[in-house]
């Protein structure tokens, strides 16, 4: 793992952190590979049930490193994406932790999160057009999908940044924390842990495949998915947990 991304496990949940606090976390191709790398171990380990992605020294990520792309360098890791996440994020939730700027690639990989806690003070933005560039990563094709069109071509075509509460009033992130985001994160995080494993991951899964389905497919495409989980030892354990009124022990089967 590359010491420009760091990994802590705590409770069942992996906090990845970028750690390029001299750079406002801009993004390179080592810390692109370090964060691949942290999502593989994510969806390998059973033991694990949450990610949490943030960044060092109170920003979230500026973006792509710009004297590593004026070397030549990309930020991505092929078939990952740029930061090695954007194009091929885990099956497990992952969670957004935001301090201070989420720009440019920043916030192309925070929309690839599933769940955002920012902090009151946060920015976000795709300023890429102030440089001549285009939000390649997801930025333009993506927040189309979070935000109202009109709101998204602003961010896209101005490169203006927008305030937490106002990216929470636009529902591009879940939750606004007036201390660090990454305790917010740890509580969200926790409550999504305290759930089955299978049930959680199966449900994400649908939330964001159905979009894409036909509409006389959805029904018999979700059963396919949900089966597994009905069947469960989980699914026992849970409803064992209920009539016993006790804590469920998930194992993930």
């Amino acid at each position: 793992m590359s010491e420009e991304v760091l990994t802590h496990e705590e409770d069942g949940v992996l906090i990845v952190t970028i750690n390029r606090p001299e750079a406002k976390n801009a993004m390179t191709k080592a810390a692109a590979e370090g964060i691949a790398a942290a999502m593989d171990r994510l969806d390998a380990d059973d033991g694990l049930r949450v990610g949490i992605l943030t960044g060092a020294g109170g920003t979230f990520c500026s973006g792509m490193d710009l004297k590593g792309f004026l070397r030549g360098e990309s930020p991505v890791v092929e078939g990952r994406g740029f930061g090695g996440v954007v194009q091929a994020p885990p099956k497990k939730p992952l969670i957004a932790a935001v301090e201070g700027y989420a720009l440019a690639g920043g916030l192309e990989l925070m929309i690839a999160c599933d769940l955002v806690v920012a902090s009151a003070g946060a920015k976000f933005g795709i300023p890429e057009v102030k440089r001549g560039l285009v939000a390649a990563a997801g930025g333009v094709m993506m927040l189309p999908d979070q935000i109202p069109e009109r709101i998204a071509l602003e961010l896209a075509m101005t490169g203006d940044f927008i305030d937490a509460p106002r990216a929470y009033d636009l529902g591009l992130i879940n939750r606004v924390v007036d201390g660090p985001a990454l305790d917010g994160a740890m509580a969200l995080a926790a409550t999504i842990a305290a759930n089955g494993p299978l049930a959680v991951r199966v449900s994400k899964q649908i939330v964001k495949e159905s979009r894409g389905w036909p509409m006389d497919e959805r029904y018999d495409r979700q059963a396919q998915l949900i089966a597994p989980v009905f069947v469960s030892e989980d699914a026992r354990e849970g409803a064992a947990a209920f009539a016993e009124k006790r804590k469920p022990n998930w194992k993930g089967k």
